[in-house]
């Protein structure tokens, strides 16, 4: 395995780790952090006029997601 590969997976298991810390500290008792869910939440009712940007937003980066780490 090239030290490229493991410089990447390891930059993944340390961004899915912040992310794990982080959604722990936000579900402690009295913590002002909100959760993943409450930011898809903020994000999801954004509009400008009568289009959901937020829901496209959201929509598109799934699609990329997606694209990119499951389209192979």
């Amino acid at each position: 395995m090239s030290a490229s590969r493991l410089f990447v997976i390891g930059g993944f298991v340390l961004a899915f780790g912040l992310v794990a810390l982080i959604e722990w500290a936000s579900r402690r008792e009295g913590s002002r952090i909100p959760s993943l869910g409450d930011v898809c939440a903020y994000v999801m009712q954004y509009e400008v006029g009568r289009m959901p940007v937020g829901r496209l937003g959201v929509f598109g980066f799934w699609w990329w997601v997606g694209w990119h780490f499951f389209a192979r």
